[in-house]
């Protein structure tokens, strides 16, 4: 989804009745790197709403929002017209989107480049086409990953034409610019999210999920009330970002309910509590954005 929300007019849904032309790449007019940049200081660390000097807490009644009748969206981070200096991003996690798509709506044909971009569905499917040749459909369960590199063309609908589709979309900042732009999705093994984090998202072609240019790692797991376990980081450089999906936790002593999100850093690991069942999308970011 592109930030056409950043000039404050309304956002204009279509349906989905369109071609891509399949090309190797598209340099957009202006690019997705360069103008989320502009916004980032590069000594940048996360506000203070905090009771601990290495976190930092976005309550879900906290984020930007916007209503354009097709989408409905919530940002944790700033984005199109919702901008707060104080929340621009997580180190290199810069755009978390909640996002509910009303039936046969979508995006028209929009660029981008130099962004890992993740989608995640929840409810319902989304159809995606892009430049490369991809037409696919993801569904609740899957995780979509595109990284835009020097230059894509995409559209994303909603597959249905009567139910909603509700989904978190996530850009992180790439480590390399200028890649041969790429696209891939997976169906996640729901026994494995069982009461346990399952990896979805690495730096590794050949390790588990899916993988991204960047040095993160992205965990899903659904768990019932009453249990105790941790993540221990993979880089101890890196911060950790906490999406509450839904249910209620404690996490390294901060309670934490549906949609809240929780970032943490200079730390070896986070200590979790559930305190009803839940459900919990965890990101580890390197935190110096360069």
């Amino acid at each position: 989804m592109d930030e056409k929300q950043k000039t404050g007019k309304p956002v204009t849904g279509q349906k989905a009745a369109e071609t891509i032309p399949r090309v190797i790449s598209v340099r957009p007019k202006k690019s997705d790197y360069d103008e989320m940049m502009k916004q980032v200081d590069i000594s940048h660390l996360p506000n203070k709403e905090q009771k601990n000097m290495n976190s930092v807490l976005h309550k879900a009644d906290t984020r930007g929002s916007a209503n354009h009748g097709w989408l409905e969206a919530k940002h944790t981070f700033s984005f199109g017209s919702y901008q707060d200096p104080n929340r621009v991003h997580f180190g290199m996690l810069r755009v978390l989107n909640d996002d509910k798509i009303a039936g046969g709506m979508g995006f028209g044909t929009h660029p981008h480049d130099n962004m890992e971009i993740i989608t995640i569905p929840l409810e319902g499917a989304l159809s995606h086409k892009d430049s490369m040749g991809n037409g696919t459909t993801i569904k609740a369960g899957d995780v979509q990953v595109m990284s835009a590199g020097k230059g894509i063309l995409h559209s994303e609908f909603n597959a249905s034409e009567t139910e909603f589709c509700k989904l978190l979309q996530i850009w992180v900042f790439p480590n390399n610019r200028g890649v041969e732009p790429r696209y891939d999705q997976i169906t996640l093994n729901q026994e494995k999210m069982k009461n346990n984090f399952l990896q979805i998202i690495s730096p590794n072609l050949k390790d588990e999920g899916v993988w991204i240019h960047q040095n993160a790692w992205f965990h899903l797991g659904e768990f019932d009330k009453d249990q105790r376990f941790s993540y221990e980081l993979k880089d101890k450089s890196n911060g950790v970002y906490i999406f509450l999906i839904n249910g209620k936790i404690n996490a390294n002593g901060q309670e934490l309910e549906q949609r809240d999100g929780f970032g943490v850093w200079e730390t070896d690991k986070i200590d979790f509590k559930t305190l009803e069942n839940s459900k919990i999308l965890l990101m580890e970011i390197p935190m110096e954005v360069k």
